[in-house]
């Protein structure tokens, strides 16, 4: 199975990501399992974790050339937000039923 790429990655917290995948999803990544690993133990440098870059690709997120996350972990293990999107059909019903009220 082929995973969604990385488009965009911000840090929220201090150990928080938001990542938005090129099919236009947004997961939250939370790293504080990571931090018990030695190689991710920079990111518990809040102004190092803040710094997070989308690997050209769209791969993997990273900090440098030693600390990356791959895009299927930030997939499999990301938690799933809610759309934000809203739905102009139906603010344009409602604006429809109001005028038409008017008349």
């Amino acid at each position: 199975m082929q995973y969604p790429k990385v488009v965009s990655a911000t840090a929220i917290d201090n150990h928080t990501l938001v990542v938005e995948f090129d099919n236009n999803e947004k997961r939250k990544y939370d790293v504080t399992p990571l931090l018990k690993k030695e190689m991710f133990a920079p990111l518990k440098n809040p102004a190092f974790f803040k710094a997070v870059r989308v690997e050209q690709g769209g791969y993997a997120v990273a900090w440098n050339n030693e600390i990356d996350i791959s895009e299927y972990e930030l997939w499999r293990h990301g938690q799933e937000m809610p759309s934000t999107r809203s739905k102009p059909e139906n603010r344009s019903a409602t604006h429809h039923n109001e005028a038409g009220g008017h008349r």
